[in-house]
């Protein structure tokens, strides 16, 4: 069984990014995130990194609506 919260390492290789990368997502708001422990740790709930990442999807597909490949054969 999968666990329910991931560091944000973890995050980290799931997304193929840095830590660093993940931090600053999770600093930013754009990844939601919980601090939990005495040290205040960041973890990310698998459901919310899942939602992340469709999000991720609607958006790409909205912004290749909008900037369509141009063939340069054409030219």
């Amino acid at each position: 069984m999968e666990p329910r919260f991931l560091l944000l390492s973890d995050v980290a290789t799931e997304l193929n990014v840095s830590d660093s990368q993940v931090y600053h997502m999770v600093r930013s708001g754009e990844l939601p995130a919980i601090k939990i422990g005495g040290r205040g740790q960041w973890r990310v709930e698998r459901a919310q990194l899942e939602e992340y990442i469709q999000r991720k999807y609607a958006e790409t597909a909205e912004w290749v609506r909008g900037n369509p490949l141009v063939d340069r054969d054409a030219e």
